[in-house]
């Protein structure tokens, strides 16, 4: 017996045992993810760490806190650290550092979500031209990059064009003093009670109510800082007042240069050269009543072919903006430059000029119009099954609007409408019909939230507000317009042309763990983990259609969509369920539209008028990345004039109650709708109740320190107008609805504070109703 120790029989092996890698912590993940320029998924991280199929399980639920906890966040795919800046981004260069490098911020980021913005410091590039260099106050196009942090800045940005050098001036509304001079009432809601004093000798000739803009002389510690008028812009006593405030605050171009302008009433219309004519197809323009252009027009006939039997063949037209407006024309220099149309009640800033928006490019009956047009075979089932683009010269039969269309296949048609019926519109209602199946079946997004429309007076003021009812004629026109966008998209990918997606991205992590939990505190079921698609949205919506909870459900629900953009890389649309999809269907008003037509004409040879080669991916992200930003703009204007007519409108109503639902809860207090015009209005939390109101980020509620009453997202209330400010459109209001009984909570969290400015709630990313179609 030798024993027990068996070592001198084994031979020992040349090298240790291999060791199974360690699993990441969290911080080496982030940090991973936050140096990859490119995609980044679970699949990556785990060839990055050497993990085994078996730890695949382990990462993704890493993964999964990460987001819970808003570490983490995916973005067009690709996962970020949370508070990661996207590689092409719009910005405001707002100081310069110790060391005279320029330092900017995103202008537009949700803080909301991602806390404080970060700051980008610029590279300098010394071969830069005067025109490329940023200074404080610009904002530019940069592209950025994430760097090792150096004084609590982890981004750099190299700037790709200047759009707007700096204004030294604050917009208000000049008010008179005894004696000479005056005051500045600044029109920002952030700059409300900042007021200025403007010298006599500095009013520049203002008169009481003029919209002025004001460059500030000096600023000291006490008193009021001085300004001096710089110019005057307008008089609030006009019926245009509202809308110019927009225009000018958010710098929106709406003078179109001499050089534009001449090329526009120069332009000839287009004959049938180069064109196939088409002037036989009856199509029809419908649109809203008070549209003044239509650029697009469709028809429908049932498909003849045996093989296609109960299909459809689906025309739609589109004015052929492109040949108007060419590649680095003046013309196309302005259309980018306003990247799109912005509509306010009383007028519209177009894209383009009227000659060639409201003339040319507008398909009115019985004249012959320059189009491109896609011709779609659809099956019984909805579902398309081929396409094929024409550059065509028709000519509308007909110019429809939608009540009208409706009333029309409902039984009740008018001297218009009557010899259309039968050979027009029962065919398109009945292609429609078809379509709605293959809709059912990939179930985007179903959102239901009123839209509210502002009809004025002849005097430019506010008479009434009203909620548009959705028809069929509207999603007819809205589905044609999708499949129509769908076989641009698919056409340009097929023929490798580069070209501007219309993009929808899925919600991000931590959004959906806040809807997750709010969904419980309703005892409504959601499921977190598993492939993330619409249809979970909708099973959520359809639980609570017709209940008490339906408006506050759809509103969270709409709160935890990411926003709408274009951009030159595709990752889809979640919203509409569409793996590809661009916008094709109204380039008289999107530039982006213009784009997939240049793209289409290029790829298809139907002209020399097409896509130049020198754009590629990474000129028409940059593009992509600027129109975005002008939507965003033109959103933010329509809705900061929605909130000043209405604020006009409520001024002399101090005092009066309101019918409301709470439509925005944070620790500044809580912002109320009104039913009947939709305005909202901040309830500061200092003055509810006699106790201190605790803001609930879970629960979307204000709680009281003593009683445990609580006021919550959706609920409906009574509130008095205190306080309206026309000028900032901003509405104050003192609740009178007894809240939610309760108990006292167990901890005593932070007080809810009242010193933020009031900020409106809800801000819907991609529904909003142009001219009766809706963004998508």
């Amino acid at each position: 017996m030798r024993g027990t120790s068996f070592a001198p029989d084994i031979p020992l092996p040349k090298h240790p045992p291999k060791q199974r890698p360690a699993f990441p912590s969290k911080d080496e993940v982030l940090a991973f993810i936050g140096k990859q320029p490119g995609k980044v998924g679970t699949k990556e991280i785990a060839r990055a760490f050497h993990l085994k199929n078996n730890d695949r399980v382990a990462l993704k639920r890493l993964l999964r806190e990460l987001g819970d906890e808003g570490r983490l966040e995916q973005r067009r795919k690709k996962l970020h650290p949370a508070g990661a800046l996207p590689s092409v981004v719009l910005a405001d260069v707002t100081e310069r550092d110790r060391d005279g490098e320029m330092i900017a911020v995103p202008t537009e980021w949700d803080e909301e979500a991602h806390g404080p913005a970060p700051k980008i410091r610029l590279t300098t590039n010394r071969r830069a031209r005067p025109h490329e260099t940023a200074g404080v106050g610009d904002r530019a196009l940069l592209r950025t990059e994430e760097t090792e942090e150096d004084g609590g800045i982890r981004h750099s940005g190299r700037v790709i064009k200047i759009i707007d050098r700096a204004k030294l001036r604050v917009l208000g509304i000049f008010r008179p003093m005894p004696g000479g001079g005056g005051r500045l009432v600044p029109i920002d809601k952030k700059q409300m009670g900042r007021e200025l004093t403007i010298p006599a000798n500095a009013t520049g000739g203002a008169q009481e109510g003029d919209l002025v803009a004001v460059e500030v002389a000096r600023q000291g510690r006490l008193g009021l800082p001085i300004g001096h008028v710089k110019e005057k812009l307008g008089s609030l006593k006009t019926e245009r007042a509202v809308s110019m405030i927009a225009i000018h605050a958010h710098a929106l171009p709406h003078v179109f240069p001499r050089e534009a302008l001449a090329e526009a009433e120069s332009a000839k219309a287009a004959g049938t050269a180069g064109r196939e004519d088409w002037r036989q197809l009856p199509l029809v323009t419908i649109d809203p009543p008070d549209a003044k252009d239509h650029d697009d027009a469709v028809h429908a006939v049932a498909d003849a072919d045996p093989a296609n039997r109960g299909g459809f063949i689906v025309t739609v037209a589109i004015a052929d903006v492109g040949h108007y407006v060419r590649p680095g024309s003046a013309l196309d220099r302005e259309a980018v430059n306003r990247g799109n149309s912005v509509y306010f009640p009383d007028r519209v800033v177009p894209m383009l000029p009227e000659r060639i928006s409201n003339d040319l490019c507008s398909l009115k009956p019985e004249q012959d119009r320059a189009a491109l047009a896609v011709r779609m075979v659809i099956g019984a089932d909805g579902r398309k099954r081929s396409h094929s683009f024409h550059r065509i010269l028709m000519r509308s039969q007909a110019k429809l609007h939608y009540v009208q269309a409706q009333a029309a296949i409902d039984g009740q048609p008018d001297a218009v409408t009557a010899p259309l019926v039968s050979s027009i519109l029962q065919p398109l209602y009945a292609a429609y019909g078809a379509i709605k199946k293959e809709r059912a079946e990939r179930e985007p997004l179903d959102l239901d939230l009123p839209e509210r429309k502002l009809i004025l007076t002849a005097a430019g003021t506010l008479d009434r507000v009203v909620t548009a009812q959705r028809l069929d004629a509207h999603r007819l026109i809205e589905e044609f317009m999708i499949l129509a966008n769908v076989a641009a998209a698919e056409t340009l990918e097929r023929a490798k042309t580069p070209l501007v997606y219309r993009v929808h991205d899925e919600p991000a992590p931590e959004k959906l763990h806040a809807l997750h939990e709010f969904l419980a505190t309703l005892s409504i079921p959601f499921a977190k983990s598993g492939a993330l698609r619409p249809h979970l949205f909708n099973r959520v919506l359809a639980r609570v259609k017709g209940g008490d909870n339906e408006t506050l459900v759809n509103e969270v629900v709409l709160r935890s969509q990411a926003q709408a953009e274009y951009a030159a890389e595709n990752y889809g649309h979640f919203g509409l369920n569409l793996r590809r999809y661009a916008h094709f269907t109204s380039p008289i008003r999107r530039y982006a539209d213009l784009i997939v037509h240049r793209g289409l004409i290029r790829a298809l040879k139907l002209g020399h008028d097409g896509l130049p080669s020198s754009e590629d991916v990474i000129t028409l992200g940059e593009t992509a990345a600027r129109i975005s930003a002008a939507e965003r703009r033109a959103m933010k204007a329509e809705r900061e004039t929605f909130d000043r007519l209405v604020a006009h409108f409520l001024a002399d109503r101090i005092g009066a109650t309101f019918e409301g639902r709470i439509s925005g809860v944070t620790r500044a207090g809580l912002f109320v709708k009104l039913a009947d015009t939709g305005a909202d209005g901040l309830v500061p939390a200092r003055s509810i109740g006699d106790e201190f109101f605790h803001y609930d980020e879970r629960a979307h509620a204000l709680i009281g320190s003593r009683s445990g009453t609580s006021y919550r997202l959706g609920d409906p209330v009574t509130v008095k107008l205190v306080e309206a400010a026309p000028v900032a459109g901003a509405l104050r209001f003192e609740i009178l609805s007894e809240g939610r009984a309760g108990t006292r909570p167990k901890q005593r969290p932070r007080p809810a504070r009242d010193d933020r400015p009031p900020k409106r709630g809800g801000q819907r990313p991609d529904t909003s109703v142009k001219r009766g179609k809706r963004r998508r």
